[in-house]
């Protein structure tokens, strides 16, 4: 009996499987995910991706319009240049790029104020663009299926359980993994296609080694340039990757444009506001060590630097609603709101305090907007406890039910909740 389960669950994923070339190498690959399932992997996981990383780069939205072009005039240079792409810069520190099935890509501002001119952009770029042309976050997530099926077979042959989801295996496993670690062959290949996309698109292919050979040194350095963590933690640097640019670069024998004065005018901006953007780290720093007077003041320097920027704002609202100054924090989401509506915190942090004052129908809707931007459990937890305040014990249930699932000191509590609302089922 089990291994007919394991046959058949084997079959159903192989079944709905076929061989495809894939556009960068043209070599023939197993295709578990077809192009239509991973463009819509892409732009399913798009928006939430931008919210948890600080969502869109608003002051100037000249420069997200920038580099939007640059990729797109990459892209259409690509070996799939029929994909949905989209390129958006992120209001992050951390300097990093990534790229979603599909063509979603996305850059840090922490990443845009390393570079130096518009070829190390478009370096960067087009190896996020390889990764999405080659499918690599595919092929690590059908690598995930099929590891999964090899584990339920072990778990099939070896003890008595349950068969019911021996035939959908695959389709939970591997969510994510397009954003993870690359593999070494993953790697050399983006670098290697990407400085062909450069190239005809006109770029120096010098940028992509000047760009590796500024990676591999800093990584090197004890105990200094925190910032590229976050690029290393996909990207991670080697000497091997600046040797195969250097041969890339010479089979090439291009001599292309870099458009410095461009890139510098595009950054303009964010040169400009970098000490306040400092300050703002600094002001974290400083809250997480509860001197929170000292937060607020770097934080109010910020904001008198550049204050157009949601961030600033919405740190000094995170740090008054926990100092209990709620009128103030209110002040402060609701600037971060009208300056960014499109970034979910705003609308999280005003909830709360709007919760706290039991204007329970100004509360739901703000902590609606913000579950349509990211899904949290905070959110869902204060829309239970609203729910049930109001005397919508089905509703309460629904909303306690998903944070008790999610774990943590949130769903402790929302346990407590569900044990009170429907004790029977709640203890089972």
């Amino acid at each position: 009996m089990r291994f007919i389960v394991l046959l058949t669950a084997t079959l159903t994923l192989l079944g709905l499987s076929s061989c495809a070339v894939n556009p960068v190498t043209g070599k023939t690959e197993l295709s578990i995910i077809s192009t239509s399932s991973e463009i819509a992997i892409g732009r399913e996981n798009y928006i939430p991706y931008q919210q948890q990383q600080g969502g869109q780069y608003t002051v100037d939205p000249a420069l997200g319009q920038y580099v939007n072009k640059i990729g797109q005039n990459l892209a259409q240079l690509s070996d799939s240049p029929n994909l949905p792409y989209e390129f958006v810069v992120l209001n992050n520190s951390i300097p990093n790029a990534w790229a979603l099935p599909g063509g979603k890509i996305a850059i840090n501002r922490g990443l845009l104020i390393e570079l130096e001119d518009e070829a190390q952009l478009a370096a960067v770029l087009s190896h996020e663009i390889v990764h999405v042309a080659g499918k690599h976050g595919v092929q690590k997530m059908q690598q995930a299926q099929l590891l999964g099926l090899g584990v339920l077979a072990a778990t099939l042959l070896t003890q008595d359980k349950d068969y019911s989801d021996a035939a959908t295996v695959g389709a939970n496993i591997g969510a994510g993994l397009w954003s993870a670690r690359y593999g070494r062959d993953q790697e050399l290949q983006s670098d290697a296609f990407g400085m062909i996309y450069m190239a005809r698109a006109g770029y120096e292919p010098q940028a992509a080694i000047e760009l590796q050979e500024t990676f591999v040194r800093l990584s090197q350095q004890q105990g200094q340039n925190h910032w590229l963590q976050g690029l290393f933690a996909s990207h991670p640097p080697s000497q091997e990757r600046v040797d195969k640019n250097r041969q890339t670069a010479a089979n090439l024998e291009i001599t292309g444009k870099r458009n410095q004065n461009a890139f510098k005018q595009a950054i303009n901006q964010l040169v400009k506001d970098q000490e306040a953007y400092d300050k703002h780290t600094n002001a974290i720093a400083k809250a997480k060590k509860q001197q929170y007077d000292s937060a607020l003041q770097l934080l109010n320097e910020a904001i008198g630097i550049q204050p157009k920027e949601a961030m600033f704002h919405l740190a000094q609202g995170q740090i008054l609603f926990q100092l209990k100054r709620d009128s103030r924090a209110a002040k402060a989401f609701i600037t971060a709101k009208k300056l960014n509506p499109n970034y979910f915190m705003g609308y999280l942090g005003l909830g709360l305090i709007e919760k706290k004052q039991k204007r329970y129908a100004q509360a739901k809707q703000d902590l609606l907007i913000s579950q349509s931007l990211l899904p949290t459990q905070m959110a869902s937890y204060h829309l239970g406890e609203i729910e049930r305040a109001k005397g919508n014990k089905d509703e309460a249930i629904r909303y306690f039910s998903a944070v008790a699932q999610q774990g943590g000191e949130l769903g402790k509590k929302a346990q407590g909740h569900l044990t009170t609302l429907r004790p029977a089922q709640a203890s089972r």
